[in-house]
């Protein structure tokens, strides 16, 4: 006959002190897996907009970034971006400069195209029409969620790269050519993979579409 052995008290202990490591192991690894458990996904389709006509929607991995754009500040770097954005070329380009809450930068169609990256040459990329003339204004305030078209060192070298900020930056003002602002979605933005050892991102996240509302 096989005599039972009861467990001690400690012996319990240690069993659900066991049990409630696994526990919380598991949640914190599925918490840090899914790094868009937290992130409200915004529905343009449930806002009513002033200027439905001026309004981009921008998919990141988290969610939607709704962008109001500003064609009166900006005519020609708003037309640039709208063009761009109508022909479907964002879709699989990579958010390849990221500087932690403080500043995203998409856009390169020529080396930053998922599937087909080039490191060596990501940020140099063009879109193949050209450049434009910049359009600065200086009572413009790059307050956090600004949209700006990226340039090099010198004016009139727009494209198609733009960057977004995640806090303000008032030395951008007079700098760079506004062409909106994020309504909705800066959290999502914020979850856009970085890197704290340098701003250009390997394996970087990407955009998934960006289209008009309208």
């Amino acid at each position: 006959m096989i005599k039972k052995i009861k467990a001690s008290k400690s012996e319990k202990l240690i069993f659900i002190f066991l049990i409630l490591l696994a526990i919380t192991t598991f949640c914190t690894y599925f918490i840090v897996k899914n790094k868009c458990l937290f992130v409200k996904n915004i529905d343009p389709k449930n806002i009513t907009f002033k200027n439905p006509n001026n309004i981009a929607v921008l998919n990141a991995p988290c969610g939607n970034v709704i962008i109001e754009l500003y064609p009166n500040i900006s005519p020609n770097a708003v037309q640039r971006f709208v063009t761009l954005i109508r022909s479907n070329a964002y879709e699989n380009i990579a958010f390849h400069r990221v500087i932690e809450n403080k500043l995203i930068q998409a856009g390169d169609l020529e080396f930053g195209k998922k599937g087909n990256l080039d490191y060596g040459k990501i940020g140099t990329g063009k879109s193949g029409l050209g450049t434009i003339k910049s359009e600065i204004d200086n009572d413009f305030n790059y307050t956090k969620g600004s949209v700006g078209l990226a340039r090099t060192f010198k004016n009139d070298t727009e494209d198609s790269q733009f960057f977004i900020i995640l806090q303000d930056e008032p030395l951008f003002e007079g700098e760079y050519t506004p062409v909106g602002k994020v309504l909705y979605g800066l959290e999502v933005l914020k979850k856009i993979k970085s890197d704290k050892r340098s701003e250009y991102i390997l394996r970087p996240d990407f955009i998934n579409s960006f289209k008009m509302l309208n």
